[in-house]
């Protein structure tokens, strides 16, 4: 299920440190990782030999920093714009992952910044997870799951599934904020929380797998609690859906609650306190 990962390196920020998080996954260490390093295109012969020799040394650092057995590992420099090169790349290399970091810009800010991980996040089919510059990525043992009726939704509950099967040091967190209620209305006991219509399902699959699980249900604005339940349970790392809103015809083009900064995931992205894995796949 997440057997091809495309690492989108850019030297700066947390995201080696994360995959080194990730590695630690049994599931993650079967998978083949790709490591991509960009160098700017329209620049001078000796400028780009030495971005290429930069991002040589780079990938030989990665390398010998990060447990990854040789084998399962492949590197590709490649001269171009980095936003539309990581979405080639994913493509032709069918990652089931992205993995880049993110600086956490706004809106029309990470626009006029010209962000590579606002661009992708925008464009791409393949789920993401983006590391903030400023945050600190830690062992993983607690992950949270954003659930709701959504088909992407249920695709990231799959996707921590599987992340965590055979890794019984973690625990998953399901949490359901409801929009329509009020967070001092909100079920309190365990029971209640399992037996929510949402939550039942997920637990249902979650027992399954025998992965140590609890459950959590609150109200209020889905981005502003998601938030505040990372901080409140030391969440390592989050998992919502993220649809892709645009017709066929324009999926080309921008996703514009995306682009607005209006989508659930967009504000999640841009405020919560650890690294968050968005999941979508095409039709999703």
């Amino acid at each position: 299920m997440l057997e091809k990962i495309l690492y989108a390196d850019s030297g700066t920020g947390q995201t080696q440190e994360m995959l080194q998080a990730l590695m630690d996954l049994p599931a993650i260490r079967k998978a083949s990782i790709t490591i991509l390093r960009v160098v700017p295109p329209q620049i001078t012969t000796e400028a780009l030999a030495s971005k290429w020799e930069e991002g040589t040394q780079m990938l030989t650092k990665i390398l010998q920093e990060v447990k990854i057995e040789p084998s399962k590992v492949s590197t590709i420099l490649r001269q171009g714009d980095p936003k539309d090169t990581v979405c080639q790349v994913a493509d032709e290399i069918g990652a089931d992952l992205i993995l880049m970091g993110s600086r956490g810009l706004k809106r029309l800010e990470a626009i006029l910044e010209n962000s590579v991980s606002q661009y992708v996040f925008q464009l791409t089919n393949h789920p993401m997870l983006l590391v903030k510059d400023d945050i600190y990525v830690k062992k993983i043992k607690k992950v949270m799951v954003a659930l709701d009726k959504s088909s992407s939704a249920d695709l990231a509950l799959d996707l921590a599934i599987y992340l965590l099967r055979d890794y019984p040091s973690a625990e998953l967190i399901l949490a359901r904020v409801n929009p329509d209620l009020k967070p001092e209305f909100a079920p309190t006991s365990p029971k209640e929380m399992e037996e929510n219509p949402i939550l039942a399902p997920a637990v249902a699959k979650v027992k399954r797998m025998n992965i140590p699980y609890r459950c959590l249900v609150t109200g209020g604005k889905p981005g502003e609690q998601l938030c505040k339940l990372v901080d409140d349970y030391n969440v390592d790392l989050l998992m919502l859906g993220s649809p892709d809103r645009r017709p066929s015809v324009a999926k080309s083009l921008p996703d514009l609650d995306r682009l607005l900064g209006t989508s659930l995931s967009d504000y999640v992205r841009v405020n919560v306190n650890c690294p968050v894995l968005l999941a979508r796949k095409e039709g999703i």
